[in-house]
């Protein structure tokens, strides 16, 4: 390593730290949301979780990866839904990569299973009862996403779960 490369690598070493999560919004036939219910935190959540960037995982790929292993359905991620920019006491910002899941068939909603160690359960929620099972950012995310399935429009941008102006 030259001397070059190691001031450029303690200057990244000093970067602020930002982490990525990703996840896939599938719904029914009906239009329900298909929510999991995890074991180590309150409240309910998408199909999801963080970015292994680390071994070189992007955001389209670890939202695939943490599907297969959540609820057991090997399914590319649609087209990018919402990006949300979220920041929480205690931790660094997070970048949420949100995916269109498509709409699961009965066949596939009967082969969803569940990842023990992590989820205790899984279930369709109307767009009008999701404030009942998504709090604060997430639940801002979520419904942006729908807006954006509705209208046709494009990827919405987001701060804390709200459209960014």
């Amino acid at each position: 390593m030259t001397t070059t490369d190691a001031h450029y690598a303690t200057y990244i070493a000093g970067l602020p730290k930002v982490l990525a999560g990703a996840a896939c919004l599938f719904r029914d036939a009906e239009g329900r949301v298909l929510l999991v219910e995890p074991n180590y935190r309150e409240g309910w959540a998408l199909p999801g979780g963080t970015v292994e960037s680390e071994a070189g995982e992007g955001p389209r790929q670890g939202a695939r990866r943490e599907t297969v292993e959540e609820i057991g359905l090997d399914i590319a991620p649609g087209r990018l839904l919402a990006v949300d920019w979220t920041r929480g006491p205690g931790r660094p910002p997070i970048v949420a990569y949100l995916y269109d899941g498509g709409v699961l068939t009965p066949e596939q909603l009967a082969a969803v299973r569940l990842q023990e160690e992590e989820l205790l359960s899984w279930k369709l929620v109307a767009r009008g009862d999701l404030g009942r099972y998504l709090f604060g950012q997430l639940e801002g995310r979520v419904r942006a996403a729908l807006d954006v399935l509705e209208s046709g429009g494009g990827t919405v941008e987001l701060e804390d779960g709200k459209p960014v102006a």
